[in-house]
């Protein structure tokens, strides 16, 4: 049986379109390309239609310039019976000297389903390295928080 693939990378070069009033790319566009890549990874994970079902440690870290080359990577960190949670990276670099920078970072929940709309199983994916398990384990802890928050809202 063929392993699905774990990770999925976007390549592209930011345009003026996605410039937001500060003269650098908006939030919003990161976060769209953001869910796009984590949607890819997600079906190509599960083999299934996905959808996201939540969206935690988001960080900004430095803006994107427009003109830059774009490179989001998403690659599932833990999965449940239904879900997978998938680290989401942003990276760009300036063509001229080839300098990376990380600017954004999250990691998103996505739940497959079936034809009928409903969750489905999803393949079980296992951590193989250290930075393997930090990740699962760092997924783990964000999934507890996300857990501790809804109990809270549903009591207030």
């Amino acid at each position: 049986m063929n392993t699905p693939p774990r990770e999925v990378r976007f390549r592209f070069l930011s345009q003026p379109t996605d410039v937001n009033w500060g003269g650098q790319v908006h939030g919003g566009m990161v976060m769209k390309w953001m869910d796009q890549a984590g949607y890819a990874c997600a079906v190509g994970w599960s083999g299934r239609y996905a959808v996201t079902a939540s969206v935690g440690g988001m960080s900004f870290l430095v803006p994107i310039r427009i003109g830059d080359l774009v490179e989001v990577c998403a690659r599932v960190i833990l999965t449940g019976r239904t879900s997978m949670h998938i680290a989401v990276e942003v990276d760009s670099v300036d063509l001229r000297s080839q300098a990376r920078a990380r600017t954004t970072r999250c990691v998103m929940v996505f739940v497959a389903l079936d034809e009928q709309g409903k969750p489905t199983p999803v393949p079980a994916w296992s951590p193989a390295t250290d930075q393997d398990r930090h990740l699962a384990a760092y997924a783990t802890r964000l999934r507890g928080v996300r857990d501790e928050l809804d109990a809270g809202l549903d009591t207030a």
